[in-house]
């Protein structure tokens, strides 16, 4: 396995398991059966930090979607190299990093993660299209 589809990986399990903690939070906030159920006008809403993850988690998803056709178009092309690696490995540390300091409610942080994330993904997009 190369280490681009390694890092796509570990990024759609990462991205796989982000719903966790808010999830914890609307059982300790609804009770397990309201956290079953739907939500309504009347449901006890998250706590601030338990909204940030429920949008980290968003934009993560939006995220990998990108990232994935990058990495799968690199895999298709048989292009692997040292740029690309490292981009992949990147941009999984930038969106765990983007996760983290969003649900703290870290903004400077949070926008630079993103950044870091979004540049490798194009990195990698670069390669593929033979730019760099």
């Amino acid at each position: 396995m190369s280490a681009e589809l390694y890092w796509l990986t570990a990024t759609a399990l990462m991205t796989a398991l982000m719903w966790m903690p808010y999830v914890l939070n609307r059982i300790a906030v609804r009770g397990l059966m309201g956290a079953l159920g739907n939500a309504t006008p009347n449901s006890a809403p998250h706590a601030p930090w338990a909204e940030r993850a429920m949008a980290a988690h968003r934009n993560a998803i939006e995220n990998l979607i990108v990232f994935a056709a990058v990495v799968l178009a690199a895999n298709a092309a048989g292009i692997s190299n040292e740029v690309t690696a490292t981009a992949a490995m990147l941009f999984f540390f930038a969106r765990l990093v983007h996760f983290m300091v969003q649900t703290a409610g870290i903004p400077v942080v949070r926008t630079l993660a993103f950044a870091v994330g979004a540049f490798s993904t194009i990195a990698i997009a670069l390669s593929v299209l033979g730019l760099i």
